[in-house]
C-alpha cells in the first residue's frame, strides 16, 4: 500500500496550496469557473460529489450540454492540478456518478483548522483560554476565498468572518486587563477591516493608543472610523466612540502648553456656515443654551427637519444638508440624526420666527433643487429654560 500524501490548501486570503508546510507556495493559474469548481472540490473533499450536484451549482443557468460541459470542466480542473503538482497523478477520482479526491492523498485545509481551533477555545480556561484565542485570531490570513464571488463562496466567508469576529471580541479584554496594548492594536485593525462598522474595534484600539500615550493617533482612527462609517452606511459613531474621541482630544489639548491653547482657541477661525456637530455635542450646546436663556429671558426654538419617502436617499440627503449649512447663521448648531434627518437650534428666534425660517429653507431648496421630488417635513418646539422642552410640540409639512 503505498504511503498517503499530504497536499496544503490555505483558503483564507490568498488562495494557495503547499506539499508540506514547509515547502514553498505555489499558486493557481486559471480562469474564474475553473478555479472555482476546484474550490468547490477542495472544500468538499472529504465526500464524494455527485455529477448532478455539480451541474446545479455550475450550471444551473442553463446549458445546453450540461454533462458535456462537466466533463470538460473536471478534464480543466485535472489539468490544472497537474501544472500545480507535476509529480502527483490521478488527484482527482471518476466514480459512477460522483467525483472524489483520491483516497491516497490527504488534503489539510487552513480553514478547517481555524474553524477547529475557534471551537476549541472553550475547552481551555486561564492563560491556556487567552493563547487558544491568540491562536485561533493567528489562522486567519484574510477572507475565505476572498477573489471568489459566487454564492457558495460567500456564505462560507460569511461564516469564517463570523467566527473569526467572535474570537477577536473575545480576546480584547483579556488583553486590555494584561496591558499588551500593541496586540490589541493589530488586533483591531485587522477586525476592523473584515467589519469595519463595529463599535467595538474602534473603543478597543482607541484605548490602546490612549493608553500607550498616543491620544492624537486615536484621534487620527476617530476620523478614519467616522468617515468610513458615513460613506458606506450614512450613520454617525455612537455616543461611546464619541466619548472616547472626546477623551482623546482632550488629551492632546493637555499636552500643549497653556498659552498655546488660549491662542489656539483665541485665532480659531469661525466657518461661514452654520455649526455642523455630532448629536452628543447638540445636546450639550442645547443645555447650554437653556442655562443662557434662564439669566437672559430670551427665547430659541429647537427644529426637526426631514426628508419624506419619495426621495433619492443620498443624493436628497446631501442637498438638505448643504441648504440647512448654508441657509442657516452661523452660531445655530445642526446635528445629523439619520440619512435623512437633522435637528437643529435656532438661537434668538421664537416659535413664529423659527416657523417662517422653516419656510424660507423649504423654498430655498425647491428652487436650488427644482427637479426633486422631496418632500420635506419640520417640526418646531420652543426650548423651554431650565427645562426639559416642551413636550406639545408643533408639526408641520
Amino acid at each position: 500500500m503505498e504511503e498517503t500524501k499530504t497536499i496544503h490548501f490555505e483558503l483564507l486570503g490568498v488562495f494557495s496550496c503547499r506539499e508540506s508546510q514547509a515547502a514553498e507556495k505555489r499558486y493557481a493559474a486559471s480562469g474564474r469557473k475553473v478555479l472555482s469548481f476546484l474550490q468547490y472540490l477542495i472544500v468538499n473533499h472529504t465526500r464524494n460529489i455527485s455529477a448532478e450536484e455539480l451541474i446545479e451549482q455550475f450550471w444551473a443557468d442553463g446549458s445546453s450540454d450540461p454533462a458535456n460541459a462537466l466533463k470538460n470542466m473536471v478534464f480543466k480542473c485535472r489539468a490544472l492540478l497537474k501544472a500545480m503538482f507535476p509529480e502527483q497523478e490521478n488527484m482527482i477520482v471518476t466514480r459512477p456518478g460522483c467525483y472524489a479526491w483520491n483516497p491516497e492523498l490527504q488534503l489539510v485545509l487552513d480553514s478547517e483548522q481555524f474553524e477547529q481551533a475557534c471551537l476549541e477555545v472553550r475547552k481551555h480556561s486561564g492563560d491556556a483560554y487567552l493563547e487558544t484565542l491568540l491562536k485561533a485570531i493567528a489562522l486567519y490570513k484574510g477572507d475565505f476565498l476572498a477573489g471568489n464571488d459566487s454564492d457558495w463562496a460567500l456564505s462560507l466567508r460569511r461564516y469564517y468572518q463570523t467566527l473569526y469576529l467572535d474570537v477577536c471580541k473575545m480576546v480584547l479584554p483579556l488583553l486590555q486587563k494584561q496591558e499588551r496594548w500593541t496586540e490589541m492594536i493589530s488586533i483591531c485593525e485587522q477586525a476592523g477591516t473584515v467589519d469595519y462598522s463595529a463599535d467595538t474595534f474602534i473603543v478597543y484600539q482607541m484605548q490602546a493608543l490612549i493608553a500607550m500615550g498616543h491620544p492624537e493617533r486615536a484621534s487620527q482612527a476617530y476620523q478614519s472610523f467616522k468617515e468610513l462609517l458615513w460613506q458606506e452606511f450614512e450613520i454617525e459613531p455612537s455616543e461611546q466612540v464619541e466619548q472616547i474621541h472626546m477623551l482623546a482630544e482632550g488629551m492632546c489639548q493637555n499636552n500643549a502648553a497653556s498659552q498655546d491653547i488660549l491662542k489656539m482657541v483665541a485665532e480659531s477661525e469661525l466657518e461661514t456656515r452654520a455649526f455642523f456637530c455630532t448629536f452628543t455635542v447638540f445636546q450639550s450646546i442645547v443645555a447650554l443654551e437653556k442655562r443662557h436663556l434662564a439669566r437672559s429671558g430670551l427665547k430659541s426654538s429647537l427644529c426637526m427637519v426631514s426628508l419624506g419617502n419619495k426621495v433619492t436617499p443620498t443624493t436628497d440627503a446631501r442637498r438638505l444638508e448643504r441648504i440647512l449649512l448654508e441657509s442657516l447663521r452661523t452660531g445655530d448648531p445642526v446635528a445629523r440624526l439619520d440619512a435623512g434627518s437633522y435637528i437643529l437650534m435656532l438661537t434668538g428666534a421664537s416659535e413664529e420666527n423659527a416657523w417662517m425660517v422653516m419656510d424660507r429653507l423649504d423654498r430655498t431648496f425647491h428652487k436650488v433643487y427644482s427637479h426633486s421630488k422631496a418632500c420635506i417635513s419640520f417640526r418646531v418646539t420652543p426650548l423651554e429654560p431650565g427645562a426639559a422642552p416642551a413636550s406639545d410640540e408643533s408639526g408641520k409639512k
